[in-house]
């Protein structure tokens, strides 16, 4: 078990963050990579409601895992990930236990390194792009963060949920993109987001 420090800065031009990554010193660890995901839940409906928690299996092109995350205040509290060899088996190993797939989603991903934190640049559907850094202490995401101009009050926390939220006003605590059964990039928008206001029009 390990504890996931992380921060999300919404609204990033890509091309300007990747300059200035660069400008910092930092080291491309992976190009922009399309992943795609299993979201569960239980039979009875109340596992992905219930304090936040996550399942999920997911195949980022060079590697698949699967993870379960508990929701803490902020930050993850904490996250178990372990490598399997196969997306589609491990999936059937989850819906053979009792889960069910409740959305299939994909993103887009590229990492950089600097100075020991992890910047990711990532791309959602309907969603405009953000940055997120990771890293071992909240003081080295705050560092970093400064480094690259962001300040630290614009920080968002938790899961890509947030970032939907902030962008799709009228989304409450309890709505979720993991209930669109379907989240790629050739969907058209679903009317799920089609009922809120996005704060970009």
């Amino acid at each position: 078990m390990q504890t996931e420090i992380e921060a999300k800065f919404l609204n990033v031009n890509h091309n300007s963050m990747r300059e200035k990554l660069k400008l910092s010193g930092a080291t491309i660890m992976k190009p922009m990579t399309l992943m795609k995901r299993a979201m569960f839940d239980n039979m009875n409906d109340d596992f992905f409601k219930d304090g936040g928690r996550r399942l999920r299996v997911r195949d980022e092109g060079s590697k698949i895992t699967a993870t379960y995350k508990a929701d803490g205040l902020g930050v993850y509290d904490h996250e178990v990930e372990v490598r399997v060899d196969s997306y589609e088996n491990t999936i059937k190993l989850f819906e053979s236990i009792g889960y069910k797939v409740i959305s299939t989603q994909e993103s887009k991903r590229e990492t950089w390194d600097l100075n020991g934190a992890e910047v990711v640049l990532d791309e959602w559907p309907w969603l405009a792009p953000y940055i997120e850094i990771e890293g071992k202490s909240e003081q080295l995401i705050k560092d970093t963060a400064e480094l690259l101009g962001f300040s630290w009050d614009d920080a968002v926390f938790g899961s890509v949920d947030e970032a939907y939220k902030r962008q799709y006003i009228g989304m409450t605590e309890e709505d979720s993109i993991g209930f669109v059964k379907e989240v790629t990039f050739d969907d058209s928008l679903p009317d799920y987001l089609k009922e809120r206001v996005s704060s970009h029009e």
